[in-house]
């Protein structure tokens, strides 16, 4: 098992907020899931810019934290389905601020990245 060299500092609200909801696509996955998107499948067809894979293993890690509850149905097929917890709901508002931070400042981005492939996904499209 991998071990730090360096301890994160858990004592730093910053740190602990990006441990939670830092990486690429759970802001995009909390995002979904809050507009009503519940099942595995849809969030594949929602956020297409990178594999189901990935977003499996990041939706994981939002379960391990408590972000987002999962409901497995019985039955066959097996019909699991997502939502948020109370926590995870609390993101939300948070989320919709750094969206309108990243189009109010977008030409900065967009200036310093003009050569790079344009990686277009759905998430965060709602006010």
């Amino acid at each position: 098992m991998y071990e730090r060299k360096i301890k994160e500092d858990l004592d730093c609200g910053i740190v602990v907020a990006m441990k939670v909801f830092g990486a690429k696509w759970k802001p995009c996955i909390i995002d979904a899931i809050s507009r009503g998107i519940k099942r595995p499948s849809e969030l594949h067809r929602e956020i297409t810019s990178t594999s189901p894979r990935v977003i499996d293993m990041q939706l994981s890690e939002l379960v391990e934290y408590g972000i987002v509850s999962k409901k497995v149905y019985s039955g066959f097929p097996l019909c699991v389905e997502y939502s948020l917890t109370e926590t995870g709901e609390s993101i939300v508002p948070i989320l919709m601020q750094l969206n309108q931070w990243g189009l109010k400042n977008k030409g900065l981005v967009k200036k310093i990245n003009d050569d790079e492939p344009v990686e277009t996904s759905r998430c965060l499209i709602h006010a």
